[in-house]
């Protein structure tokens, strides 16, 4: 009677951990993104965070949703992949409005020019959009006819989650460049690692397939780096050079 009675408990607590943990799959990835939104909203400064972040998250998470086409996999993974671009959309529109503001004599740059040097530095939202519906399209095309191919379809999926593996790289190397992490959201990154923990832990229980728990493990590794980059860089500040006097000035004193 009381192994019954556990057992009536034990069930719907299973299917209520279940349903929290799929929750937070579907939505945990977003949540690093709100400090550094609201630092972004609050400041009016954008230089701190790398707009590339979002264009590698766009990518892999279309490119995911492209996978499941070919190999069905859980539902939250897929559902986290949706709500992933949408707030990658809302970023881009933030970052693009701050720093367009900012800008003095603005030189308007559009996606239809298709000026490689202007990638990604467009100046206005709608030109991101643009890219990101030029990308789904022609990747869709090519899933759509590639469908039976097995090695396009895993090749696919290794793909989608090694772009996501490589999420913080251009944060890491904007932080290597500049040799500081003034702007970075620390909550941000401190997010990122145990969220990127939690997913990658979330992969091994539920035998997702392999490509996703390799790629989650790298994504970790990244984390730690770029943290690493915020002890170092915050024990040991690059120190300002200093300003020469310039020729004009001295001889106007």
């Amino acid at each position: 009677m009381d192994a019954e009675g556990l057992g009536w408990l034990l069930v719907p607590l299973h299917q209520l951990v279940s349903w929290g943990a799929a929750g937070a799959m579907v939505f945990g990835g977003v949540v690093p993104y709100i400090p550094q939104y609201r630092d972004i909203r609050r400041t009016q400064n954008a230089e701190g965070f790398s707009t590339y972040v979002c264009l590698v998250l766009l990518v892999a998470n279309i490119l995911r949703i492209l996978f499941w086409f070919g190999r069905r996999f859980e539902a939250p993974l897929l559902w986290q992949s949706v709500v992933m671009i949408l707030a990658m959309l809302l970023m881009l529109k933030l970052c693009t409005e701050v720093r367009v503001a900012s800008e003095l004599n603005v030189q308007r740059r559009v996606f239809a020019d298709l000026e490689p040097r202007h990638f990604w530095r467009w100046s206005r939202f709608g030109d991101y959009v643009q890219c990101v519906l030029a990308f789904s399209g022609v990747a869709g095309c090519v899933t759509y006819l590639s469908l039976d191919s097995a090695l396009f379809v895993e090749s696919l999926g290794f793909l989608a989650v090694l772009t996501e593996a490589m999420l913080g790289v251009p944060q890491l190397c904007r932080n290597h460049r500049h040799r500081s992490t003034e702007g970075m959201s620390i909550k941000m990154v401190l997010m990122w690692t145990s969220g990127d923990t939690f997913k990658t832990a979330y992969f091994l229980l539920n035998g997702a397939p392999l490509q996703f728990s390799v790629c989650g493990l790298l994504q970790v590794l990244v984390d730690l780096a770029i943290l690493g980059q915020a002890y170092v860089f915050t024990r040991h500040p690059l120190k300002p050079a200093p300003h020469a006097a310039h020729p004009t000035s001295a001889k106007a004193l």
